[in-house]
């Protein structure tokens, strides 16, 4: 076996910018893999839904991945921990690329669900570990210009993503949007072998699966009773008050668990770390309003807008752009002055801002306005979430930075689960609703069933004039309901960034820091590895 690195000076990396650029080019072939599918997926939603059955469930194709990716995540930091990063990097990537396979294979509604689950599994060990790579090697004051390379995937996967997504379903079959994971996958595979090659300090972990399994239970509970009541069950039936009580119970059950724990899924804690407290909170304000509201995006513009998946794809860039613009020039920024409280305040303004614009739009709002409502929303969006990991990561010790920066990401996905349940509720209900209260006279009540079909625009298309007009109507109602829903919340995020505190950014990384230290760094390899310190 290689030796153990050594001789590095405290305050330095261990790694060069060379090697550093070598590590974070394996990282971007996995996040790419992520944000592309991610971004393909976005356009075709509604042709999906439309082919499959099923507004009610749209939600579900994301809340189902959302889930799984958000429990995998804490669990994944400490697989890491023992196995090595690129080891649970290549596992996951192989986890998303079958769940991949099997979305596209999906016969029913039921089934894609499922296997987005999967897919989630994968999906979540590809953000957790590219983070924790970064928290591992890069020093807070330094990480900014480092944004700039996975800026580069975002702004890649931005602009291909709803492009190749609507192409697709377009010209082929929306199967393929997700069949088109396997080239890039097997690519990432291969780079990641060949390039990922990283020290690591073996550390022994008791993992909590009992844990992780209460939170998944109480929150599928939750969200089934968000899913499900006033809907398939009135409020006060048996199964929704049932699923209440056992989500409340499963969740009490939790908290008394994670304070016996050895090494609990989520410390508590953590909780008295006024950075992290704040920052956590926040994500999870930002996760349910925007997860919950820019899902309905593409529904807006191919149904109401009166859109093509291809085009759809077109008019969501400038959302893409402004996220990836601002989440670059904060991260240089953040650099050359140590100072970061400014961004995440002036982000959840704009953001605020922005969603109250996005829910004035209606039947015929001219495209170049939804645009500029997106890119603004887009903006303060960038401003936000990068910025609140670098800030938890800075306000942790090393032992903490895994789960730390595990929890913080929870945090904003489980928001995002329970934003998309929420706001999928909140249009199918809004929607019913609208249908029966303005069904033209003569129109027979099977043409509700246009209500099951909505999230296909070529259904739209083929509906009685009378009918489509008010289908058409009810969409623009329900969707600028899940929009304004959303304001307050991006409302309470900005007042309690304003309570976010400001602490200096370190100028060591953590692996630096151990190899200071004396601490042994193993190779995840034992030929071809890179040394701290090494060229």
């Amino acid at each position: 076996m290689s030796e153990p690195a050594t001789g590095i000076a405290p305050g330095q990396t261990g790694l060069t910018h060379r090697q550093i650029q070598v590590v974070y080019l394996g990282l971007m072939a996995g996040m790419l893999l992520a944000a592309l599918d991610q971004t393909i997926v976005a356009t075709a939603l509604p042709t999906i839904v439309g082919e499959l059955h099923g507004l009610n469930h749209l939600s579900w194709v994301v809340t189902a991945y959302l889930l799984t990716s958000t429990i995998s995540v804490p669990l994944y930091g400490k697989i890491s921990d023992l196995y090595g990063r690129k080891n649970v990097f290549q596992f996951a990537i192989i986890v998303f690329l079958i769940g991949s396979m099997l979305c596209g294979l999906s016969q029913t509604m039921e089934q894609l669900v499922l296997f987005r689950a999967l897919q989630g599994i994968g999906g979540g060990g590809l953000f957790a570990m590219a983070q924790a790579i970064i928290g591992d090697i890069v020093p807070p004051r330094e990480r900014g210009k480092y944004q700039g390379y996975l800026g580069a995937v975002f702004a890649f996967a931005s602009v291909v993503g709803p492009l190749l997504g609507g192409f697709i379903v377009e010209h082929f079959s929306w199967r393929w949007i997700f069949y088109v994971n396997v080239p890039v996958g097997l690519a990432a595979l291969a780079v990641t072998s060949v390039v990922l090659r990283l020290p690591f300090r073996r550390v022994q972990h008791k993992i909590d699966f009992l844990g992780a399994a209460l939170v998944m239970g109480a929150a599928t509970a939750l969200l089934l009773v968000t899913v499900w009541g006033g809907s398939l069950y009135p409020w006060g039936s048996v199964q929704i008050v049932g699923l209440t009580i056992v989500g409340i119970a499963l969740l009490a059950v939790f908290f008394w668990w994670e304070s016996k724990a050895e090494e609990p899924i989520i410390p508590l804690r953590l909780w008295r770390n006024n950075v992290f407290a704040i920052a956590t909170t926040l994500e999870f304000m930002v996760g349910f309003a925007l997860f919950g509201a820019i899902i309905f995006l593409p529904l807006y513009l191919q149904t109401v807008g009166g859109a093509s998946a291809q085009n759809s794809g077109l008019l969501i860039l400038p959302l893409m752009f402004g996220v990836v613009i601002s989440s670059i020039t904060s991260g240089q920024i953040i650099t050359r002055t140590g100072r970061y409280k400014a961004w995440p305040v002036t982000g959840t303004a704009l953001t605020t801002f922005g969603m109250w614009l996005l829910s004035t739009m209606g039947v015929g709002t001219p495209d170049w306005q939804s645009s500029f409502y997106m890119f603004l929303t887009g903006l303060g969006v960038g401003m936000i979430i990068q910025v609140m990991v670098l800030a938890v990561q800075n306000s942790v010790e090393h032992k903490d930075l895994g789960t730390a920066t595990a929890t913080e990401s929870f945090s904003r996905s489980m928001g995002g689960a329970f934003g998309v349940a929420i706001s999928g509720a909140i249009l199918t209900n809004r929607i019913t609703a609208y249908l029966v209260e303005h069904l033209p006279k003569g129109v027979p009540a099977s043409a509700l069933d246009a209500k099951a079909v909505a999230a296909g625009p070529k259904a739209i298309a083929q509906l009685p004039a009378p009918v489509r007009t008010i289908v058409i109507d009810s969409l623009a109602n329900g969707i600028h309901l899940v929009f304004l829903f959303a304001v307050p919340l991006c409302f309470i995020a900005f007042v309690l960034a304003l309570m976010l505190p400001e602490r200096p950014l370190r100028t060591t990384a953590h692996i630096g820091v151990e190899a200071a230290a004396g601490e042994p760094l193993l190779p995840e390899t034992e030929d071809a590895a890179i040394h701290a310190g090494r060229e």
